[in-house]
């Protein structure tokens, strides 16, 4: 699973790599982003809009607000047929801008955590899902997924699951509402290359969501 991550450049350097044609809301780093909070999300074509939504799915039909902390995630393999993924996969796709995740080693002493970035420290764009969830108040309440494919090499032994990496070269057929070619969008849930990431352990004061400041991402 993907259930923590981080982006830490600046606004301009989000607007120029992601080719941001407008931003909605107030952008700030991110070193412990975690599930419930509000997280930057790219969506639409030309223009290509950031915005914020709080992590976890809120399907239009869902009840209440508390399926959320169930979606955090969705398994690139199942989302034609899972019931709260089938239509944002069709008309709701977006990206989610990060440049590293956390994964947790199981070891005698307790977990402990690592940080998985790019080899050349550039940013990168998660594949996501987007939907708008009306509160009983009958305001909508934007909501997102962070999609996850089967982990590599590199990532394998800490967990089984690691998020999908959507290249630069995708950004504008994934984005595009109007593509409906599923064995083409499904051919771009794969894992990212091993030998184009690497990973350094990081402070266990990650642990806690409540904790996000710079010292989270320095290596120890």
């Amino acid at each position: 699973m993907c259930g923590r991550f981080t982006i830490t450049i600046d606004l301009e350097e989000i607007k120029h790599y992601f080719e941001l044609n407008l931003v909605e809301g107030d952008y700030y780093p991110l070193y412990n982003a975690a599930p419930a909070q509000a997280i930057p999300v790219i969506h639409g074509n030309r223009p290509r809009v950031l915005s914020f939504s709080r992590w976890g799915l809120i399907p239009a039909w869902a009840k209440d607000i508390s399926i959320g902390h169930k979606l955090i995630n969705a398994r690139a393999e199942s989302l034609r047929e899972k019931p709260s993924f089938r239509h944002a996969f069709k008309r709701r796709r977006c990206l989610i801008p990060g440049d590293g995740f956390y994964e947790w080693e199981k070891t005698k002493t307790g977990k402990k955590p690592y940080r998985i970035i790019l080899k050349n420290k550039e940013p990168f764009a998660m594949a996501g899902l987007w939907e708008a969830w009306l509160t009983p108040l009958g305001e909508p309440l934007f909501t997102c997924t962070i999609i996850t494919t089967e982990a590599n090499e590199l990532v394998q032994p800490l967990h089984n699951r690691m998020p999908v990496i959507i290249p630069p070269e995708r950004w504008e057929t994934w984005l595009n509402p109007q593509i409906h070619d599923f064995s083409l969008l499904q051919s771009y849930l794969e894992p990212y290359p091993a030998q184009e990431m690497s990973l350094y352990p990081v402070s266990t004061l990650v642990n806690s969501p409540a904790n996000n400041d710079p010292q989270l991402i320095e290596p120890v």
